[in-house]
């Protein structure tokens, strides 16, 4: 057991060493490491590689590996993204990015779920569950675009605090529609009531219990001074509020996101020497890259396990569905607020990508799932079209309508 387990690891170090070589290229191209990745996981997904078989195995079927996606991934995902994004600059934006992350990522759902139930015929449970996935966004290959390109402050801060809010939603959706779903839909009306209830609970519990301990971690930091430290303290805020969020039956998720932004925010400011701020972002950054880039390269490997067989009209049209449901969700959310850019309409449409959560959430189904095969080839061909045709062609959109003018060559200033 000891001598499998040393042998799997081996081979999981040498995909990591692969993903690592590949980051390194795409940083010294200047193209997003994320797309680079899938591309990477695609070709040794295709290609038989005896040595890395083991590996690629453990981590595209099994349930231990699922299990760690989850609980593990998301936390540090999460919490990466909080503790370094502003609230004043959430503050400024805060219509745009409540528009998208609230009314956008619920009619986004609706949308999926009665285009997948209607067009293409699935069952109402696996419907709503592809909606919830699909419902999430991804900024991390947007991002590194637009701060290469210097894209305007305010459309970096709307794409990242819509997925910061829309990604806890999102969960509660797949939550209630993969586990609960069957049981309200028994219930008639009444369950529709049992339904939101659910749903505030989880949100509304996630979100209070985050910034409970978020308040609690940063007083404690500000009797210490020892960087280290008050790291190790941050990584048990967000596995903290993780699982015991997960234990009161609230959203981890939310609960993470919650608590990161209180430590990022109030616990940086009055606990947080400029030594520990400056290093607790540098731990998190290195332990963000390992966690997306075993993502990335996941959902390219990925490809071995999904039968595409007679299945192309149906994928082309979920991608389809998608997009339309993006689209729609983009312009109607953010239709009320007055003085928008049409241009920015533009980009927060078409950047909205599809990601390391879509297929985190997904690898999490368990393999007795009813619809799992069909929902990882939908979200599969989903995220790979968001990535390599939205994700490239990006760069060339925001040229197009005058946002950029040039790319900025490599080593230039970032947006702040």
């Amino acid at each position: 057991m000891v001598h499998h387990f040393n042998e799997v690891f081996i081979q999981i170090l040498i995909l990591l060493a692969i993903a690592m070589a590949v980051v390194g290229v795409a940083n010294k191209l200047n193209r997003p490491y994320s797309i680079a990745l899938v591309v990477i996981g695609l070709v040794l997904g295709l290609v038989n590689i005896p040595v890395l078989e083991e590996a690629e195995n453990y981590i595209t079927q099994s349930n231990v590996f699922q299990a760690v996606v989850i609980s593990l991934f998301l936390p540090i995902l999460l919490g990466d993204a909080t503790l370094k994004t502003p609230f004043s600059h959430l503050r400024e934006q805060a219509k745009p990015v409540l528009a998208l992350a609230l009314a956008g990522t619920l009619l986004s759902f609706t949308l999926i779920a009665l285009g997948s139930y209607y067009l293409l015929g699935l069952p109402l449970i696996v419907a709503c569950t592809f909606a919830a996935l699909m419902s999430a966004t991804d900024p991390i290959s947007v991002i590194s675009i637009f701060k290469s390109l210097g894209v305007p402050k305010k459309l970096t801060t709307i794409i990242e605090g819509e997925s910061l809010l829309n990604d806890g939603i999102a969960v509660v959706l797949f939550q209630i529609s993969s586990i609960y779903l069957l049981t309200y839909m028994e219930m008639g009306w009444t369950g529709v009531g049992s339904g939101l209830l659910l749903f505030m609970q989880f949100a509304l519990g996630g979100t209070v219990l985050g910034l409970l301990l978020g308040f609690i971690f940063s007083r404690i930091i500000i009797r210490f001074d020892d960087y280290p430290f008050e790291t190790a303290l941050s990584a048990l805020l967000f596995f903290g509020c993780f699982f015991i969020a997960e234990a009161l039956h609230v959203s981890g998720v939310i609960a993470v996101v919650a608590g990161g932004l209180m430590f990022g925010n109030y616990g940086r400011r009055v606990g947080m020497s400029e030594t520990t701020h400056m290093n607790i972002d540098t731990f998190w950054d290195t332990i963000a890259l390992i966690a997306n880039s075993l993502i990335f390269l996941m959902v390219g490997l990925e490809i071995r396990n999904i039968d595409f067989s007679g299945r192309w009209p149906l994928l082309l049209l979920a991608i389809v569905i998608v997009l339309i449901a993006r689209t729609v969700a983009v312009y109607l959310s953010l239709a009320p607020i007055k003085g928008f850019e049409t241009k920015y309409k533009h980009i927060l449409n078409w950047g909205g990508l599809k990601g390391s959560l879509s297929i985190a959430l997904a690898l999490s189904l368990p393999i007795e799932f009813a619809g799992r095969e069909d929902i990882l080839a939908l979200a599969f061909s989903v995220v790979l079209f968001s990535l390599l045709v939205q994700g490239l062609s990006i760069e060339t959109f925001l040229i197009k309508l005058g946002l950029v003018k040039k790319p900025q060559p490599k080593g230039a200033v970032e947006s702040k």
